[in-house]
Formats: C-alpha cells, structure tokens, sequence
C-alpha cells in the first residue's frame, strides 16, 4: 500500500523528482568515480616496478634510493663501484642483476645508462614487458632508446640526433658524441616514458675527457679513438636484483646491507613503494572528502526539495488523512519516497560510472599510463549505495515528522 502510494506520488512529480535522481545519481558517480581513479592511481603506483626482488645502491634512505632508481627524482648520494656490482652479481643467490647509471639529460628528461638485460627483466603493470613502438634496441655505441613522453614532447623519430648534457641543469653538452634514435618504447605510464636509454658504455664514451665533473681543457678524443677504448663502468648509481628464490630475499638483503668494501643499501621495491604512498597519499583523503561533500549536499538538496513540496502536498495529504490513513503511514510514504529516490540515484549513479569508464580507460591509459580496471561492483560500492539509501531516509525524517504533526485541518485551509 505505503509503496504504491509512493510511486504513484514520485510520477505525479517527475520533473522534480527527476532533477533531484539526476543530482544524486551525478554526486554518486563523483564518489564512486574518486575511489575507482585513487585505487587505480595507486595500483599504477605499486606497478610501476614488479618483478625485481631488490633494488642495491648506495647507502641513504630506502624512500631516497627508491625515487632516483625508479622514479627519476633527485640524485644519489653516492655510486656504488663496479667491482661491488660484479661481486653482489656473482653471488649465488643472484638470477639476474641489471645496472643503472643516472646522472646526465637531455631537455630536462633523464639519460640512463643500463645494458641489454634491462628490456628483458624491467616489469611494469603486474609483469608486463617493455615493448617499442618503432625501431630496435640500442646496437652502435652511440644509439639511443627513448620513452614515449620524451618522443610525443620533443616531437622525435626514428634516426634523429639527440645531443646529452653534462648533469641535469647544465649548459655543457656532450656535443662531440652525439647520439642517435634507435628505438621508441610504447607509453607504460611509468617513468620509463621520460626517460632515454643509452649503454653503460655509451655513458663511459661521452665522459672521456673528462675529470672530476669538469671537461678537461682542449681535450677532446675523437670518436674512432672512443670505440677502441676499453669502456668498461668504474661504477653505476644503482641496480636492479632479481633472486633466485623468494626465500633467499631476506638474507641476500641483509648481506648486501652489511658489505664491508662499501656503505650499500638494499631495499624491497613493495615495502619502499608503500611507505612512499604513505607520505603522498594524503591527496587521496582530500578527494574522497571533497566527494562525499558532494553525495551530501545532493542528499541535503533532496531533502529541501520534500520540504518545499510539503507545501504543495498539504491538500493531498489532508485527502490520505480524510481516507483514514494513520499519520505514521503518511510519514512512512515520505521516508520511502526519499529511500526510492536516493536508490534509484544512486543505482543510476553506478550506471553513469561504468559508461564513463568505458569511455575513459583506453584514452586515460594512453595519455596517462593510468589503468582503470572495470570490474564488477565490489563491497566499497555496495556499502555506498547502501549508505546512500540509508542517508536518504535520514534526511527525509525531519520533513517526514512535519508531516506527521500536520493535521487534516490544516490541509483543507487555504491560504492565500
């Protein structure tokens, strides 16, 4: 009885219940939309690596290490030395180990110097391989890998020169070794897309003359002399470790964190990543309260909208009255009017949610890297729909007890 009487009121008044549906199922889609990009920017966070057991460099914070080996921010504060490299690589419980040598640009996007076994073991996205979009791998001494951001940015292709320079805000450059594109990786939305990839020993190529940061004064070796040079790394900034066994991972950490030829650091990219989102990851906090404000002020216009209809309702609920309807059964009617609304809103909300991101997710990964994964709707959207219909019949129960207190007199007066 309650819910036919309920329906039949909310066709009566389907414009404005309409707009109100429209402004929950909008701020429903918001909130809904937040947690879906926040879980999703935080797993591309996470995925930005995977596979890689350790990450070995020199020794500061773990936080430190993780940003200027993965992320490309700042600068080591030290190197680690190749003999170290080459011991920590013969150790047994080593089943790959990839180098990383940072400290030069180009246009302000990071060089790095790394050999062949860094396209083979670099995961990124739950083990996804790197993958180019044109050209091949580095093969002259002097070929170059770049990113996508880096060729989308500085408009580059296949065999155009690209000229390093000496650190990351300098004036010098490396103008007597110029490089060449080889290849160009496909996006990854890591960042690996600002970044361009030469060898180890294309790094030792362009630092020749030079000593202690500085150019030597009026040195300058000719390339044909370079190639014959025994280019060997005197160091790398950092590596890559993968291990044999799972198990292994613990003790070879703490061996490497104990080295006594030179201060290491050895860190578990998961563990380095988490407490790195715990420092960033206030943002998400804001969003989801800047969201629900969202859901709430809907919620709280839904409940001006019963209000200002009451007004307009008070003959027809006078007739309910008349009928010998009790007055907990018109509050009744209007609790599960509001509760049909915010439910109706919201399930539409869910709908809007799931079209945008089927729109959204291939142009998001491609101009982002960032994976928005459709799935079925989970507990979190199930308990905010939930919450949503229960917060509707909140609201609706302060105009509800108005309209209990109304009496049949005051429904059949008019007023002019």
């Amino acid at each position: 009885m309650i819910a036919r009487l309920a329906l039949a009121s909310l066709i009566a008044r389907s414009m404005t219940v309409g707009m109100t549906i429209l402004a929950i199922a909008l701020s429903v889609a918001l909130f809904l939309g937040v947690e879906k990009v926040r879980t999703g920017a935080k797993a591309s966070f996470a995925d930005t690596i995977s596979g890689t057991d350790l990450i070995v460099g020199a020794r500061s914070g773990s936080v430190q290490l993780l940003l200027y080996s993965v992320f490309r921010i700042g600068n080591a504060t030290n190197n680690v030395t190749w003999q170290s490299y080459q011991d920590i690589a013969s150790r047994r419980e080593v089943d790959w180990i990839v180098p990383i040598s940072l400290g030069d640009s180009h246009r302000q996007f990071r060089v790095m110097g790394t050999d062949p076994a860094f396209f083979e073991h670099y995961k990124y996205r739950q083990g996804r391989s790197l993958a180019f979009a044109q050209g091949k791998i580095m093969e002259d001494l002097f070929d170059t890998v770049i990113g996508a951001e880096v060729a989308a940015t500085l408009n580059y292709s296949i065999g155009d020169p690209i000229v390093v320079a000496h650190g990351l805000a300098s004036f010098t450059e490396h103008k007597d070794q110029p490089f060449q594109i080889s290849g160009i990786l496909e996006r990854t939305g890591t960042p690996v897309d600002r970044t361009l990839i030469v060898s180890l020993e294309a790094i030792e190529a362009i630092h020749v003359d030079w000593r202690s940061g500085s150019q030597i004064p009026g040195q300058s070796t000719p390339v044909d002399v370079i190639r014959q040079m025994d280019l060997t790394p005197k160091a790398v900034t950092a590596a890559l470790v993968g291990v044999e066994s799972p198990l292994q991972t613990f003790a070879l950490q703490r061996s490497i964190n104990e080295y006594p030829e030179e201060p290491l650091l050895a860190i578990l990219p998961g563990v380095a990543l988490q407490e790195l989102w715990s420092i960033v990851g206030i943002a998400e906090t804001a969003l989801l309260a800047v969201s629900a404000m969202v859901v709430v002020t809907a919620l709280i216009g839904m409940m001006a909208t019963i209000f200002s209809s009451l007004n307009e309702r008070r003959r027809e609920m006078a007739i309910f009255r008349a009928m010998g309807a009790r007055p907990r059964t018109i509050m009744s009617m209007l609790v599960f009017e509001a509760m049909m609304t915010a439910a109706i809103g919201a399930l539409l909300g869910l709908g809007f949610l799931y079209i945008g991101l089927i729109i959204a997710q291939p142009l998001v990964d491609q101009a982002f890297g960032l994976w928005l994964p459709i799935e079925a709707p989970g507990s979190y959207e199930i308990v905010a729909i939930l919450a949503v219909i229960f917060a509707g019949a909140i609201v609706s129960l302060a105009p509800a007890l108005r309209a209990y207190r109304m009496s049949v007199a005051d429904g059949m007066m008019v007023k002019n």
